[in-house]
């Protein structure tokens, strides 16, 4: 068995983008860690859902925590930098941000965890961050430094699959499923990565029902109301039954459907 570390930016994206990939892991015998370089202090919280001289931050530790336990994940590890909120944001600049960080040092705290765990297998995100995120772009960096810091050789990037999607929205409208523009998955577009990168795809359609209480663990971020809740569930197997990865090095790209040997 091995041991598998998630990096992720903020609570809630270790749900979204590997929550299935995790429970598959976990119920395949392989010990899981997740590490968050913030504890997602920016992200936008309805009003009266935090309890009085409650933080947004000590909340989603909560949440992540809970998250963790539905997974079946013994270790959370945070590295302590503050949320860098979306792109072109005032916190952006804030010195105490994951965006800011000395990717050095920043790479050197990763890497003592992932010794210290013994890590096998280390998931990151893509080079963009999936879509432009300044903490996911971070992630990457800084994962793929301590990767190398740390001697870890099967090294996989979180990714969306963006003709997957692609097909989703043609396949809705045509339909007549008026669910909104979605995210944009031209050629040009920076969501995702193009089905043609992707080398690794975890089918996690068994773990549907885990993954998705994982993220309704995350109240203060994903709603009842959300479509991520609202959604049918076969609608959500189709959406998120499958889990999209790069490989860093030739023997992670060997592997098409697992993250393990």
């Amino acid at each position: 068995m091995a041991r598998l570390v998630c990096f992720h930016a903020h609570p809630d994206d270790e749900s979204i983008s590997t929550g299935g990939t995790i429970a598959k892991a976990v119920a395949d015998g392989h010990d899981v860690a997740l590490v968050f370089a913030t504890r997602g202090e920016c992200g936008e919280v309805p009003d009266g859902h935090l309890d009085g001289g409650e933080s947004l931050g000590e909340r989603r530790t909560l949440e992540v925590l809970a998250s963790a336990s539905t997974l079946g994940v013994g270790e959370v590890h945070f590295l302590d930098y503050r949320d860098s909120g979306m792109e072109g944001t005032d916190t952006n600049d804030d010195p105490r941000s994951f965006w800011q960080a000395d990717v050095a040092a920043a790479s050197e705290k990763l890497a003592e965890i992932l010794r210290a765990d013994g890590c096998d297998v280390l998931t990151i995100y893509d080079d963009h961050g999936g879509y432009g995120h300044p903490d996911h772009i971070q992630v990457h960096r800084v994962g793929a430094r301590a990767a190398g810091l740390a001697g870890i050789e099967r090294v996989f990037e979180a990714t969306m699959n963006r003709d997957h999607i692609r097909r989703l929205m043609e396949a809705a409208r045509e339909a007549g499923d008026t669910m909104g523009e979605g995210p944009d998955v031209s050629e040009e577009a920076t969501f995702g990565s193009p089905e043609e990168l992707i080398t690794t795809t975890v089918d996690v359609r068994d773990w549907a029902g885990v993954k998705r209480a994982s993220m309704r663990a995350h109240a203060s971020q994903i709603q009842e109301s959300d479509f991520f809740m609202q959604m049918p569930d076969e609608v959500f197997l189709d959406a998120f039954g499958w889990e999209f990865f790069i490989g860093r090095d030739p023997v992670a790209r060997s592997r098409k459907d697992s993250l393990f040997d």
